[in-house]
């Protein structure tokens, strides 16, 4: 009986066959991840709330060769969420890969936090990650023998900052998508599930304009050891890594993509 051949990394990177669905795919991390997702050859469903950016990213995509169906949809309603489900099963026939990048943010002091801003980033960036996630693992992956969720969290998620950038309830939802991620990796790795976490920091885009109106882009990259922030590139490889058979024996990990921002010690 002869050995099994041993794949070359190009053979465990592609993605040729598979598919995959990408919350918040219109713009910034999501379509950088999408971009990687199709140029390894996956089949994309892309979503976001707004239909007019949903399709100039699929324009973009559809230029670089990648087969894409946008999907417009408000992911802070659980119907819509559902719907989601639906139509994103209906169009690929399965889901292979799922990355859950769409979210919300809300900064104010703690003691002025309010229970909407909380209500908001929570109900987006946890409740109804869990249900689209839910109802893709069991609606797809389960019954197919296996699958790979990436969920987007934050280098926020290891603490908090007094006095660059006040977000408790985004901090503290970004802390949960990385314990969901461990739970859910124990549970569902008997259905050869991986569940996987990335931690970006600091990358433009219009979550983070906040704070690079606040601070700027040099000052935001003085904080980082690596002395720059995050580009249109900076995902692509760990997001492939978690997606495809390089990485089929990692589960339940929370990497960082941050330049080293995370390693510095306070003070």
């Amino acid at each position: 009986m002869s050995e099994p051949q041993t794949r070359s990394v190009q053979q465990l990177m592609d993605l040729s066959g598979r598919t995959a669905l990408v919350t918040g795919g219109s713009r910034g991390l999501g379509l950088q991840m999408a971009q990687a997702l199709g140029e390894a050859g996956a089949r994309l469903v892309i979503s976001s709330r707004k239909a007019n950016e949903l399709d100039e990213a699929a324009e973009q995509l559809r230029a670089a060769g990648i087969d894409v169906t946008p999907l417009a949809v408000d992911l802070a309603d659980e119907e819509a969420v559902i719907g989601l489900a639906d139509r994103a099963l209906e169009v690929l026939g399965r889901v292979d890969i799922l990355v859950n990048n769409a979210g919300a943010s809300w900064g104010a002091p703690a003691e002025d936090y309010p229970m909407e801003g909380w209500d908001k980033v929570m109900t987006l960036n946890v409740r109804n990650l869990f249900l689209l996630t839910r109802e893709i693992g069991r609606r797809s992956m389960i019954p197919n023998g296996g699958g790979r969720v990436v969920n987007v969290a934050s280098n926020a998620a290891l603490g908090g900052n007094r006095d660059f950038m006040q977000a408790v309830g985004y901090n503290t939802s970004k802390g949960a998508v990385v314990t969901f991620t461990r739970a859910l990796a124990a549970e569902w790795g008997a259905y050869n599930i991986t569940v996987n976490a990335i931690g970006p920091g600091v990358f433009p885009s219009k979550m983070s304009r906040y704070l690079t109106d606040r601070h700027g882009v040099e000052a935001l990259a003085a904080r980082v050891p690596l002395n720059r922030v995050g580009d249109e590139e900076d995902l692509k490889g760990t997001v492939l890594l978690f997606a495809s058979d390089a990485g089929k024996h990692i589960t339940g990990q929370f990497l960082v993509v941050d330049g080293g921002a995370s390693a510095m010690i306070a003070g």
